[in-house]
């Protein structure tokens, strides 16, 4: 594996990811804002955990990037489609487990059993997100295939 290749194309792939999920909000597709749910994680200034978000969304870009490398290394191949494919698991796992376990490890999120309280206020997301509209899953669905094809495009992958 090229370690620059990792640094940048996960960097890319990390951007065009944040900015599909930003103009499905904007067009009012979703309701969710992903830096803003990872910064309340370490912060409940709302500014502060904007900025905290974005920093934890790249780290976790490049780590993700890791993993697909790791998956196109397994299968001796990258191709943006088969980025695309890693695309479409990562974002079901995502919105089928990941989403609907928010509420446990997020101390500022309410749940949907007991509701909110005074620290815990923002919106649980629900199963696929859907919390956060009908049209989050199409946007986390959609930026993830990007990420993975922009990866299993340009990632150079070492057979040797």
């Amino acid at each position: 594996m090229n370690f620059d290749d990792w640094l940048l194309w996960g960097f890319v792939g990390t951007v065009v990811l944040s900015v599909v999920v930003a103009a499905g909000q904007g067009f009012g597709l979703t309701r969710m804002n992903l830096p803003y749910l990872l910064g309340t994680m370490f912060t409940p200034d709302r500014d502060r955990a904007k900025l905290v978000g974005v920093g934890c969304h790249f780290l976790s870009g490049w780590a993700f990037a890791l993993l697909y490398l790791a998956v196109f290394h397994s299968l001796g191949r990258a191709t943006w489609w088969l980025g695309a494919l890693a695309g479409v698991v990562h974002a079901a796992f995502v919105l089928a487990v990941g989403m609907p376990l928010l509420p446990a490890l997020h101390p500022r999120m309410a749940n949907e059993q007991h509701g909110p309280t005074v620290v815990r206020q923002l919106e649980p997301p629900g199963f696929l997100a859907l919390h956060y509209g009908v049209g989050t899953p199409v946007a986390v669905l959609v930026a993830h295939m990007a990420f993975g094809a922009i990866l299993g495009a340009f990632c150079d992958i070492d057979l040797r």
